[in-house]
């Protein structure tokens, strides 16, 4: 079977509005986490004042009449998929024939921010008030089908919707379209905007969020002792990815391999991981297996790490049982906050760059690492090592477990 490599990056994230200023956000040891800036916040008594919001407004890169026919959702979506097209050398002449390309976009939640706000004028104001676009804003496949449309893509359009796996997942399905020669191209990734008071407000009753509101840059801290929680986040991670033969023919750079994927589910509780990580452990030994790599080859892990209390342990637990201890570990939702359904998109992104580049970002916020991890996560300064091959993990409240193996190219 084909090798699938990887050729163009976009993104739009709270440490960038696109994948150069992201990623050096990250290496720098950046927080994208702030006090909220809403002006609903007065209006509830959240727990939660602070997240980690978009860097560059959508309405800064898209055309007035275009954003407004967009939930913010499909706007970082199309933002980023754009990035990654012209990053890609897709942009000028045809060079993929539209049968031979499809898209893949994944979201936890979809059009969130349409779906209260249509309601709320529903409820004061009566159906004339309702919009005739609610239905195509609010729908989780409308990030996949915006992008679908602007690339002209007929090989099909696809939505993950796996929690905060969905992006990851999008980044499996397109590798296992490339391999079995159903298409040449494949635009995949994820996007999730729902930075609003509905979510807050539910996530804060499950007691899953950070509520360190007067000091937001040092609220999120995946695997340390005192964590107490993840920071919600919004953004757009979309890579482009290739058969090799394809993307040689046209003589592309190419920034790495997606060389495996493995996926799993968990049947163990809505919302808790299995505390000992076996599912999660079970997809990242499927990914190197469909790797064809050993894991004492693995050299870095990008983990899931949201920073609460049961999830860090255990996924801990997993790459203990399945890589082992060696690789250097980082877990840049302390920098990024947690964008969902984008998370495993953009996270892939920060992988396959870590091998590019040598370099593994820091983890924010590790004062005091809990005893019950025992990895070598990066802290202080990113860590310069050089990587034939690594891991990235995401898991999504259901159970779903993905993990994706990015190598040199």
């Amino acid at each position: 079977m084909t090798d699938v490599v990887v050729t163009g990056l976009g993104a739009t994230t709270p440490l960038g509005g696109d994948v150069p200023s992201t990623w050096d956000g990250l290496v720098a040891g950046r927080s994208g986490v702030g006090p909220l800036r809403a002006d609903w916040l007065d209006r509830f008594d959240l727990p939660v004042k602070i997240a980690a919001q978009l860097a560059v407004e959508p309405t800064e890169k898209l055309e007035r009449v275009q954003a407004r026919r967009l939930d913010r959702c499909e706007q970082v979506a199309v933002i980023a998929a754009r990035e990654a097209w012209a990053d890609a050398g897709l942009d000028g002449d045809q060079q993929v024939e539209p049968e031979r390309l499809a898209v893949v976009i994944g979201t936890g939640i979809g059009g969130a921010l349409t779906l209260l706000h249509q309601d709320d004028l529903l409820e004061q104001y009566g159906m004339r008030k309702v919009s005739p676009l609610t239905i195509p804003m609010l729908m989780p496949n409308g990030p996949a089908a915006h992008v679908g449309l602007a690339f002209g893509a007929l090989a099909g359009v696809h939505a993950p919707v796996s929690a905060c796996a969905s992006g990851a997942e999008a980044l499996a399905w397109a590798w296992r379209m490339l391999r079995a020669g159903e298409v040449d191209v494949v635009i995949a990734g994820g996007a999730e905007a729902s930075i609003c008071p509905l979510p807050l407000a539910g996530f804060a009753q499950m007691r899953a969020m950070s509520t360190r509101n007067d000091e937001p840059e040092r609220a999120s801290r995946p695997f340390d002792a005192q964590r107490d929680g993840f920071v919600l986040g919004e953004g757009a991670g979309i890579l482009v990815l290739e058969r090799a033969e394809f993307a040689a023919a046209r003589g592309a750079r190419v920034y790495g391999r997606l060389a495996g994927v493995g996926t799993s589910s968990d049947a163990h509780h809505i919302t808790a991981p299995d505390p000992q990580g076996l599912g999660a452990a079970r997809a990242i030994r499927a990914a190197l297996r469909t790797a064809g790599i050993d894991p004492a080859d693995v050299g870095h892990v990008n983990a899931h790490a949201t920073a609460t209390a049961v999830g860090d342990v255990a996924e801990a637990a997993a790459i203990r049982s399945s890589i082992g201890d060696h690789p250097v570990v980082t877990a840049p939702k302390s920098s990024l906050g947690h964008l969902l359904g984008a998370a495993g998109a953009v996270e892939a992104m920060a992988t396959l760059l870590a091998v590019h580049d040598s370099v593994v970002p820091p983890t924010l916020n590790l004062d005091n690492i809990d005893p019950a991890v025992q990895l070598d996560v990066a802290t202080g300064t990113a860590r310069k090592v050089h990587l034939t091959a690594a891991v990235n993990d995401s898991f999504g409240f259901g159970g779903h477990n993905v993990a994706l193996v990015f190598a040199e190219a």
